[in-house]
């Protein structure tokens, strides 16, 4: 039977337990994209709190694919340096970590970028702030290179793993997308054609990184959109995906288009809106051999023990309640078995736009209070 706090391998990374720190937008690195001292701190605290598998936040594989401020860059070599302080700061702490790798595609704007957006297809639709331009079959081989680019600077700079971002609106998922891809060459109509891209995709960074080393996916089960990704189409990708060899793959759902199903839900605690994903991680835990990760309001150890107890999936993501509490994988191995503090306000995105860096509002307010107590 899988165990929440026991030593577990995903191809060549041994990690101590099945609780992973999903990718998380933290605003700290520079406009260009270079990590800061903040960033690695914040990995420290995070590797020191005993969590198995850090993923980073998304990091762009080009500077089109830019889709937020503070958003980290893999796109040249000249935060070689940075990044290895980066990575050594998890190690040294005992932790392993992932780099994601991601392409915001049509889900970002002009004024993040410099230029037009870029997508399958030149469609405007709800999750994207302004129409794209649709890529050229050249555009396209030219992103499947930066992406392996990006996937051999990441192993070279230390990182433990990769994780393709096929999810959450972003450019791979508007490629799966029939809503975001309308494109009638090899890379749309037919699931098999709008598979393409993330295949090559894999397939180039699997070229560069080796067999041994763990390259993940994070794949959206469906958009929960009107004629977007379903279903069926998604476990089709996950099928895919591991008769190729993915080391696991991450189940999420929902874009920002998707209202109360989008990926990051107000109101998820423990006993309300738990595990929000779990029946989609489930259907493609039993299509496939490789590891699957859910994500998506777990916010107790009870839960989080019925997930593996019951085989619906091999490990525990969660993004929130790490922001708030680093140090929670530890705690709840020390027999500490207290849901997690976060109330999943979303309160703590809003300091990553204004104040260069994310970070528990609820919690500096309550600490405020405590020290102005007599």
């Amino acid at each position: 039977m899988r165990r929440l706090f026991e030593e577990t391998r995903i191809n060549g990374m041994t990690l101590k337990n099945r609780l992973v720190r999903s990718a998380t937008w933290e605003g700290m690195c520079e406009p260009d994209g270079r990590p800061t001292p903040k960033l690695r701190e914040c990995y420290a605290d995070l590797a020191r709190g005993g969590v198995g598998l850090l993923i980073s936040g998304c990091t762009f594989v080009c500077t089109d694919g830019k889709g937020f401020p503070g958003q980290m860059g893999i796109h040249t070599d000249v935060f070689a340096a940075d990044m290895n302080a980066l990575t050594a700061s998890v190690h040294d702490q005992g932790g392993n970590i992932c780099m994601q790798l991601h392409h915001a595609g049509g889900q970002t704007s002009a004024a993040t970028i410099g230029s037009r957006p870029v997508a399958p297809s030149a469609v405007a639709v709800a999750q994207f702030s302004e129409s794209p331009a649709e890529l050229s079959v050249k555009d396209i081989a030219g992103l499947v290179a930066l992406f392996s680019a990006g996937a051999k600077r990441a192993r070279e700079y230390g990182f433990d793993a990769v994780q393709l971002h096929a999810a959450h609106g972003y450019l791979i998922n508007q490629f799966l997308s029939p809503l975001t891809n309308r494109r009638s060459d090899i890379y749309g109509g037919s699931v098999e054609n709008r598979c393409r891209f993330l295949m090559e995709i894999y397939r180039g960074v699997r070229g560069v990184v080796g067999k041994d080393y763990p390259v993940l996916v994070k794949l959206n089960a469906t958009d929960n959109l009107e004629g977007g990704l379903g279903p069926a189409d998604a476990l089709h990708a996950a099928m895919v995906l591991d008769k190729e060899g993915i080391d696991a793959i991450e189940v999420s759902a929902g874009t920002p288009a998707s209202g109360d199903l989008s990926p990051i839900r107000a109101g998820s605690v423990a006993g309300k809106q738990e595990a929000f994903n779990l029946s989609l991680a489930g259907v493609i835990k039993k299509a496939v051999s490789c590891p699957v990760l859910t994500v998506g309001g777990i916010r107790s150890i009870e839960v989080a023990e019925e997930i593996l107890r019951k085989e619906d999936a091999d490990y525990i993501s969660l993004s929130r309640p790490f922001i708030r509490e680093p140090g929670l994988a530890i705690r709840w191995q020390s027999g500490d078995r207290t849901p997690v503090t976060c109330i999943s306000c979303n309160g703590c995105f809003k300091p990553g736009l204004k104040e260069g860096g994310i970070y528990c509002v609820v919690d500096k307010i309550a600490r405020k209070s405590m020290e102005s107590s007599p």
